[in-house]
């Protein structure tokens, strides 16, 4: 398996990690000053960067940095400030239940704030291109950040999430994985396939929508948070993935980028009735206690999603790339 290489730093604390994960050097590493943006590139790259490394890590990273003291207290000091702002913007007061039936509301007619809407209804080829280059960060390692939650349930709620991870994995097949399927859809596009191949073009929007999945899945305190972030996904896959597939098809995108999306429209449309009945119900049955968090999950999604598809939607009516602009002469792109 080829590790990924290093991206480029987008500011101070961003260049100190790739620093001193290419040095080995992290004892000088400091925390993040009381300014920084927690929606902002620099901090977001590096915290992706950190977390990055219980996945694949990086060419050229030792495998031992992985749980390097200096490492883990830096990431620790850039999670503070981006959960703390999630807790700040997102919506309280809400039970569980209420959160995941509010997902369930469709709008009546097209959506202008939906890149899915859009895509459905008006997408151009380069833009079926550029956001499948992007959310390839998560999907070429789909369901990966979940899994970290299993060993963290048990009874119905873990029952019902191993299932549901069973069919992401394939259900047994290599070929069937849903990361190998997205890569698939990739190739029809006449994408880079490669993983990671696309950090360096990936705005902040789109970093923190992963860091979210990594934050909640390596802290065993935010168990609930992960289980509201996974619903939430199961919740509105098989609808947009609807409006996705029908995309894919009125522009002729290919049989594998079609296949992606139908997949998800059968499958999640079953997951979702798992994940909310024995995943969420279990989890809140063995620890009731946990249903702030779990709705904290589902708010946390949306918002990030909202502000991922709000910057897509600007970039595009604007007739420029919602991906970051690289330097001269780099070959690195969508087509």
């Amino acid at each position: 398996m080829t590790a990924p290489p290093l991206p480029r730093p987008r500011g101070e604390l961003s260049a100190s990690v790739v620093a001193a994960l290419t040095g080995g050097d992290t004892a000088l590493l400091g925390a993040p000053p009381d300014t920084v943006d927690p929606y902002g590139d620099d901090l977001q790259l590096a915290l992706y960067v950190l977390y990055e490394l219980h996945y694949r890590g990086f060419e050229g990273v030792s495998e031992e940095l992985e749980w390097d003291p200096g490492l883990l207290a830096l990431r620790r000091s850039l999670e503070r400030p981006f959960l703390a702002a999630l807790r700040r913007d997102v919506p309280p007061g809400t039970s569980a239940e209420e959160a995941l039936d509010a997902l369930l509301i469709e709008p009546v007619g097209h959506d202008d704030s939906s890149v899915s809407h859009h895509l459905q209804r008006d997408g151009e080829l380069w833009q079926l291109q550029e956001y499948a280059a992007l959310r390839s960060l998560y999907h070429l390692k789909e369901a990966d950040p979940h899994a970290w939650v299993i060993p963290r349930l048990r009874g119905r709620a873990k029952a019902g999430m191993v299932a549901v991870e069973f069919d992401e994995f394939g259900a047994g097949r290599p070929d069937e994985i849903h990361a190998r399927l997205y890569a698939d859809l990739m190739s029809d596009l006449g994408l880079d396939t490669t993983y990671g191949r696309y950090l360096d073009r990936a705005p902040a929007p789109v970093l923190a929508t992963v860091n979210l999945m990594s934050l909640f899945g390596l802290h065993r305190a935010l168990r609930g948070a992960l289980v509201g972030h996974f619903a939430t996904v199961e919740v509105t896959s098989s609808p947009g993935s609807r409006r996705m597939a029908a995309a894919m098809r009125r522009s002729g995108a290919g049989a594998a980028a079609q296949r992606f999306y139908d997949e998800h429209v059968e499958a999640d449309a079953v997951h979702e009735q798992v994940v909310r009945r024995d995943v969420v119900g279990g989890l809140l049955a063995d620890e009731p206690h946990l249903e702030a968090d779990i709705a904290f999950g589902v708010h946390a999604t949306g918002l990030l999603e909202d502000r991922l598809g709000a910057h897509v939607l600007k970039a595009w009516r604007q007739r420029h790339s919602a991906l970051r602009t690289v330097p001269p002469g780099d070959t690195e792109g969508c087509p």
